[in-house]
This record gives structure tokens, sequence and C-alpha cells, in this order.
């Protein structure tokens, strides 16, 4: 049974207190993805965050002391900033460059004016305004990983879904297997069933530095999170994450659902051996350290191995205010991501 125990919770300032969008709402943290670099924290928020120096992706230093973020530095490049609603990042599986997806769940065939919602983007790490589009529509002006669209459509069957996973992981073909995980599929936006699937297909980054794929992608993996039977609420995959130090994938998935007029959100982690992509065996859920399964108090989004030991969480609580253990306060600032950092047992 692999066990986990809390070491640090808290919250970080995303941008400033009370910031406003050209409409006078009030911006709201939504962090959706986050990835380590070996000193650095990547995060992005699948909602936009205001400012002509401002984007949705930004870095932070992760010291002894936790994450720092009166460091925090925003991520610039048009291509970035163009791309909206991230879900999840990703190293290459030789660590040498940062993939970036967006939920991949609207389009406008007619008008392409939502595009922007169905990007998977990469650059070398540390080179953020290096970035490029994966599998972009071949036809100028056309912005978008559209052909990674058609893609998708093929390997996951259904006319709506949601892509908030991404992994890289070691394989003898190519230079890895990329993971996309779904976490919704149905006919439309409001009628669609949680799931946890894993599609992908195998890549090399090419001489310029883009990604390529060089077979069909398909269905990898999946497996139902209630079968397990400490968990009985309707989940859906909210995160991936290779861990190199053992060989292993992490899959997070979380919930927000309403029981007994309550409405309650939360999460699970789990872990797989890489063989299991291939065997289907489900993966085993992470207990705390009195045996009784890990769930998390807020809905778990983001995932990121920082060590042999230690795994990063962030939460993406949407409209949700309450800060819950893990602070002394009733409500978070709308400005504040919340997180909890783990100690692999």
């Amino acid at each position: 049974m692999q066990k986990a125990r809390v070491v640090q919770q808290g919250s970080i300032h995303c941008f400033p207190v009370g910031l406003r969008d050209e409409q006078g709402q009030l911006a709201n943290a939504e962090v959706s993805a986050v990835v380590y670099d070996g000193e650095r924290l990547l995060l992005a928020s699948d909602k936009p965050i205001p400012g002509e120096h401002r984007s949705a992706v930004f870095s932070l230093p992760m010291t002894a002391e936790g994450p720092d973020d009166s460091r925090l530095e925003y991520f610039t490049a048009p291509l970035i900033k163009r791309a909206v609603k991230y879900e999840d990042f990703a190293l290459t599986a030789d660590s040498k460059h940062v993939l970036a997806t967006t939920g991949f769940d609207r389009i406008d065939d007619a008008t392409h004016d939502l595009n922007a919602y169905n990007h998977l983007l990469i650059w070398p790490l540390g080179e953020p305004d290096k970035v490029q589009a994966v599998d972009p529509d071949p036809r100028d002006g056309v912005e978008g990983s559209l052909e990674l669209r058609h893609k998708l459509n093929q390997a996951i069957g259904f006319s709506y879904y949601k892509i908030e996973g991404l992994a890289a992981v070691p394989s003898e073909q190519g230079d890895g297997l990329l993971l996309f995980g779904v976490r919704e599929q149905g006919q439309r936006h409001d009628d669609f069933s949680y799931v946890s699937r894993v599609v992908g297909a195998h890549y090399v980054v090419s001489a310029s530095g883009n990604l390529e794929f060089i077979d069909e992608m398909r269905e990898i993996y999946a497996f139902e999170p209630t079968q397990h039977e400490d968990v009985t609420v309707a989940c859906g995959l909210s995160s991936l994450e290779y861990d190199p130090y053992h060989h292993r994938l992490y899959l997070m998935t979380s919930f927000e659902t309403e029981i007994d007029n309550v409405e309650r959100i939360g999460g699970y982690l789990w872990v797989m051996e890489l063989g299991s992509l291939y065997t289907g065996e489900p993966p085993a859920l992470i207990h705390g350290l009195d045996g009784i399964p890990l769930e998390f108090e807020h809905k778990a989004e983001g995932l990121a191995v920082l060590d042999h030991e230690r795994i990063f969480v962030v939460y993406d609580n949407d409209r949700a205010m309450g800060v819950g253990s893990i602070d002394e306060r009733d409500e978070r600032h709308a400005s504040e991501a919340l997180y909890t950092l783990l100690h692999m047992e």
C-alpha cells in the first residue's frame, strides 16, 4: 500500500489582490496545471489573468520553505498569451522541453473564434519565448493545434470531450509516448459523463524543436475510480504526471457534486507502474499514514513530482472560496491558489 503524508499546505498569490478584467469582473485564480523544472514551478490558470504584462502561465521558485510567490514571473510570448483554458503541463520524456495543453473542449469550425481552446504548446526548458504550437492546421493564418484535434476526435470517439491530463513517458519508439487524460466525454458540454481515459501516440521532437507524432492516436488506458471500494463519488481524471525517479505514473481524479443539497468538491491520487498501461491493471489508490484513502478536501487539478519523495498538488476550486484546513482564514482571496505538499512514504 502506497502512503503519503501532508508536509505543508498554503496559498500562492497569482496576481494582485482585487485585480479586475476589462469588464470590471474580479479575476479569479483557477490554477489547473503545474510542472517542476528542477528549480521553479510552472503554473497555469484555466481562466485568463488580466494585464498586458501578465498571462495565465507563470513561474516561481520552489524553495526549502515552499513556493516563493514574491518572485513570480509571467510568460508573455504571444502564443502563450493567446491560448485559453490551460489544463495540464508535462515535460518531454528527456526533460528538455515543456508541454502545455488546453482543454480542447470547444470549437467553432465555421469562424475559428474558439481556436484558442485547442492548443498543445512546446518550448525548450527555460526558454518560453521559443514556444511553438504542435500539429497546427496547415492553412496559413489559422492558429491552434487543429490537426491534433482531429486526431483526438478519432481516438476519443465523442463529439464533446475535455482534456485535463498530459504526460510524456519513455518508450522504445521515437522519443517517448505522449499521453492525454480525458476527464469528460459525451454529446455536448451539458450532456456528458465523467471518465478516466488516457489516449496517446508516440512522438519525436524535431530539429526545429517542435513535437511530431509518429503513429496513430489511440486509446491507451482507462479505469473506473468507483470500482475501488473506498471511492463512492463519480470522479473524472484531472491530471497525469510521470515520475522519472521511480518510472511510474501518477493519476489524479477529482469530483464536484452535490450530496444532501450540499456542494462537495475533492479528489484522489493514484499510482501505477508503466507496464499497467499495456496490461490494463487498475492503479493503486494512495492512502494516508492512518491507512485511510487520502481524499483531498479541494478540487485537485495540478500535480508535479519534485524529487524522489515529494509531490506538489495545486487546486482549482473555481468560485468556491473556502480554504478548509489549509489556513485559519475562512476564505481565500480570489487571487490565491491553494496547494498541498506531500511526502510519499
